[in-house]
C-alpha cells in the first residue's frame, strides 16, 4: 500500500487489524512526508526516533483492541511531552523540556497513539492566524485558485491543522479557548470539536485563560474526531476542573440518522458584512440537515454581540495570572542581566525579551482589567454577562433544540500577513461564532462543507448541549455524509 500518510485513523485502525499494513510502515510514510513539508512550518519539535521506537512497540502488542494502536498523530506544542521540548511556541520556554507528561498525551500513548512530534502554534494560544509563533508562521496547505500568495491555517493550532490537512499525521491534538480547534479547522478543510469544559483533563497543558481552554482531537472527518475524542477524554483526579463521568463510545453513536433532532439557527449570527459564500454555506448546510429528517427552528441568543467583549476582558485576565509564573527564575529563558541589577529588573528583562508583542498586549490588557480601580467595572461586568450568555444556550435546549447551527468562520482562509497593519480587534473578530461555545462550556464541531468562489474550504458550526458530544458527533456525521467534502490542497510544499 502506498500513502499510507493518506489515511483516515479508522482506515488505518483496520489495515492494521487484518494486517495490511504495520504501524511502523505507517509511521514511516508520515515521517517521510514531513521531512519533504519544512514549507508548511507544521512541525517545529520533530521526533522521529521515538515515533518509531512507540510504532515498534504497537506491533509487538498486536493490534486487536485499542483503536489508536500504532496511528501516528503530531502533538500540539501546547502539551508537556516529557524529555520533549515543550515551548508553547514561545521564546520565554526556550530550552524547557518537562520532566512529566500530559494528561491528555499520556493516555494516547497508553493507547498506542504515535507521536511525529511537536505542532507549530500561536505563542501561548494567543492569535488567530498562527503569525504570533517564535518558530515562525505555519502555513495553511491550501492556495487561493490562480494565487501562489501563502494563506493562514488559522490559530491557534495553525501547526495541527496544516498537518492533518497536507496528510503529514492521521490526526493531532489541538487546544481552543475561544476557537482556536473549529476556527483552523474551518481554514484547512478538516473536522475539529472542541469538547464540553471539563470532558478532557487540562493537567499538563500550558494554561492560556483556565476557565475555557479545552484540548480536543483535530481529525480528516468526523469518524475520526469520535475515535480520538474517547481516547482522550475522561475524568483526571490531578485537575479539579475534570469532569467525573463515563465516557461513552463516541463511534458507536455514529448512525447519520437525525430524524426528529430539532437544529437550531440563531437570528444573532447574521451578522452584517458577512460574506456571500458563507451565507450561502449555512444555507446550505441548513437544508441539508432538513432533508436528514432534522426539524429547523429559528432561534434567539440575545446576548451573543457582548461575547466577544466579555471574551476578551476574561482571557486576557486569567492570561495575565497565569503567566505570571514566567519570570525566569525557575525554567525556560533568562534575561543576561547588567551589574546591579536586582530580581525586579530579572523579571523585566526576562518578561521583555521571552514573550511576543501579542502576549505582551493580552498580559497588560489583563492586568489592567483586574487593578483595583477596574476590577468591577470591566472584570465582574464580563463574568456577569458569560452568566447571561450561558443562560441563553441554557434556555435554548430547555426548549428542545438539540444542536445549533452556525458558520464557523467569518471568511475562508485570509493571506499571510494581510492582517499585520490591521487594528488588533479586526483580528479578533476571527472568533465571533466560537467564543459563544467556550463561555458557556458548551461542545462545538467544525465540518468542512464546502469550498468559496477561490477553491478554499469552508466549515459550519455545530453546537451541542453539554455532555452531549456523542449527539453532536453523530449531528455532524450526518452534515459530512450530506456536504460529501473530498477536496484536497493541491500540493506545492
Amino acid at each position: 500500500m502506498s500513502n499510507l500518510n493518506n489515511m483516515t485513523i479508522a482506515a488505518a485502525r483496520d489495515a492494521l487489524r487484518k494486517g495490511e499494513v504495520t504501524a511502523v510502515e505507517l509511521t514511516e510514510s508520515c515521517l517521510s512526508q514531513i521531512e519533504q513539508a519544512d514549507a508548511l512550518g507544521a512541525f517545529v519539535h520533530k521526533t522521529p526516533e521515538i515515533a518509531l521506537e512507540q510504532a515498534k512497540a504497537a506491533d509487538a502488542r498486536g493490534h486487536e483492541g485499542a483503536d489508536l494502536n500504532g496511528i501516528p498523530l503530531g502533538i500540539k506544542d501546547l502539551f508537556c511531552t516529557k524529555g520533549v521540548p515543550t515551548q508553547a511556541a514561545s521564546g520565554i520556554l526556550d530550552g524547557f523540556k518537562p520532566e512529566y507528561e500530559s494528561t491528555v498525551t499520556s493516555q494516547l500513548f497508553n493507547a498506542g497513539a504515535v507521536m511525529l512530534g511537536k505542532l507549530n502554534m500561536d505563542e501561548f494560544a494567543m492569535g488567530s492566524s498562527n503569525e504570533t509563533s517564535v518558530y515562525g508562521n505555519a502555513v495553511n496547505p491550501w492556495r487561493r485558485s490562480g494565487d501562489e500568495a501563502p494563506l493562514t491555517p488559522g490559530g491557534s493550532s495553525g501547526g495541527s491543522a496544516a498537518a492533518v490537512a497536507a496528510d503529514l499525521c492521521l490526526g493531532a491534538t489541538g487546544t481552543d479557548t475561544g476557537g482556536s480547534i473549529r476556527q483552523p479547522a474551518a481554514f484547512t478543510g478538516i473536522t475539529g470539536i472542541k469538547p464540553t469544559y471539563g470532558r478532557v483533563s487540562r493537567w499538563g497543558i500550558v494554561a492560556f485563560a483556565s476557565s475555557l481552554d479545552q484540548a480536543g482531537p483535530m481529525t480528516k472527518d468526523v469518524r475520526d474526531a469520535a475515535i480520538m475524542l474517547g481516547a482522550m477524554s475522561g475524568h483526571d483526579p490531578k485537575d479539579s476542573t475534570s469532569a467525573d463521568l463515563p465516557v461513552p463510545d463516541f463511534e458507536a453513536m455514529l448512525t447519520g440518522d437525525i430524524r426528529g433532532k430539532t437544529i437550531g439557527i440563531p437570528k444573532e449570527y447574521r451578522m452584517e458584512g458577512t460574506p456571500q459564500a458563507i451565507e450561502k454555506l449555512w444555507e446550505d448546510g441548513t437544508a441539508m440537515l432538513k432533508d436528514a429528517g432534522a426539524k429547523i427552528v429559528d432561534i434567539s441568543l440575545p446576548h451573543t454581540k457582548y461575547a466577544l467583549p466579555a471574551y476578551y476582558v476574561i482571557a486576557p485576565a486569567e492570561a495575565s495570572s497565569n503567566l505570571a509564573r514566567y519570570d525566569g527564575v525557575r525554567f525556560g529563558h533568562r534575561a543576561k542581566l547588567d551589574a546591579g541589577d536586582g530580581i525586579t529588573e530579572m523579571y523585566e528583562k526576562t518578561r521583555a525579551e521571552g514573550f511576543g508583542d501579542e502576549v505582551k498586549r493580552r498580559v497588560m490588557v489583563g492586568t489592567y482589567v483586574l487593578s483595583a480601580g477596574f476590577y468591577d467595572a470591566y472584570y465582574n461586568r464580563a463574568r456577569k454577562v458569560r452568566a447571561l450568555i450561558k443562560r441563553d444556550f441554557e434556555a435554548v435546549f430547555a426548549d428542545g433544540v438539540d444542536a445549533i447551527l452556525t458558520p464557523a468562520t467569518p471568511s475562508a482562509a485570509f493571506g499571510l500577513g494581510e492582517m499585520i497593519d490591521a487594528d488588533p480587534i479586526q483580528m479578533y473578530l476571527n472568533d465571533v461564532f466560537t467564543v459563544t461555545v467556550n463561555l458557556a462550556g458548551l461542545p462545538g464541531i467544525s465540518v468542512p462543507t464546502g469550498v468559496d468562489k477561490d477553491g478554499l474550504p469552508l466549515g459550519l458550526q455545530l453546537i451541542g448541549r453539554p455532555w452531549e458530544e456523542g449527539d453532536l458527533l453523530n449531528t455532524a456525521y450526518a452534515l459530512e455524509q450530506a456536504a460529501q467534502f473530498v477536496a484536497k490542497p493541491a500540493r506545492w510544499w
